[in-house]
């Protein structure tokens, strides 16, 4: 039991991610890391030698010296329990708060998760359309607009689609697409690529954190809070007066203000990140 943590985090790929750093410093203090959470995600933790072992249920807290709950109910009756809230109060980057509050700000931390990478997409440009909320969504048009512009640079570019995207497969069956089924290989896969355009979506956040150029489109939520981890990574974000107002319904007939990017702009920033 010496020196065994638990780490328990509910949420999706993002959310599972953005709390990857936290798995990272307790590691490099010497801890033997389990980490509680999606196990799509998790096994990605476990070939960064962030986490020891990874389960989607929790084992018996008895048997661990210290257990960190990110959770927004404090459900875990054990005297050695640290709880951390999962929303920042203020407006502070949400992974520098769990570590700021968890008394880790100090521990020097990857600048990308180190995972293999698989060279099949190597030059493409990867276009991620949708994202866990359709608020949070540009028109598709944008973004097959710039598959066009793309794909006339000769820069190969593909659409991927998760789970929330899959209604789209109709609307895109002229392009070319990827669905993705499992995150590990897909994250191996996306580690390979030339750039990414995407949403405030999980798939933006893997690709920041893996290093690629990766180009955010932020609408109606914050990026000083939900901004992907990872130093090549660029928000656009018009930051209105009635912004950010997530998850809030927006008062203003569609299209939203905030989500009405030009295309053109999208692709002058891509082409200086490439």
């Amino acid at each position: 039991m010496d020196k065994k943590l638990l780490l328990y985090r509910r949420g999706g790929l993002g959310d599972t991610l953005l709390t990857f750093p936290v798995a990272e410093a307790y590691k490099k203090r010497g801890w033997e890391v389990h980490f509680v959470g999606n196990t799509d995600v998790l096994p990605l933790a476990v070939e960064a030698g962030f986490a020891d072992r990874i389960f989607s249920e929790i084992p018996r807290v008895d048997t661990y010296k210290k257990v960190v709950l990110i959770s927004a109910n404090k459900f875990i009756e054990h005297p050695d329990v640290e709880w951390v809230y999962p929303f920042p109060p203020e407006r502070e980057h949400v992974t520098r708060y769990y570590l700021r509050v968890l008394g880790l700000d100090n521990v020097p931390l990857s600048e990308s998760l180190p995972i293999k990478k698989a060279n099949d997409w190597k030059g493409r440009v990867v276009l991620h359309p949708g994202s866990g909320s359709e608020k949070k969504n540009p028109p598709l048009e944008l973004y097959t607009k710039l598959y066009h512009l793309l794909d006339k640079m000769g820069l190969s570019p593909i659409f991927v689609l998760g789970v929330a995207e899959y209604h789209l497969r109709e609307n895109l069956k002229d392009f070319e697409t990827h669905t993705v089924e499992d995150i590990g290989e897909f994250a191996h896969l996306l580690k390979g690529v030339r750039g990414f355009v995407g949403n405030d979506s999980g798939f933006s956040h893997l690709a920041g954190y893996l290093g690629v150029p990766t180009l955010v489109l932020f609408g109606p939520t914050d990026p000083v809070v939900w901004r992907p981890l990872g130093k090549n990574v660029t928000v656009l974000y018009k930051s209105l007066e009635c912004s950010p107002c997530f998850p809030a319904p927006c008062p203003h007939t569609p299209p939203k203000r905030c989500l009405s990017f030009d295309v053109e702009e999208i692709l002058r920033t891509l082409k200086e990140k490439l």
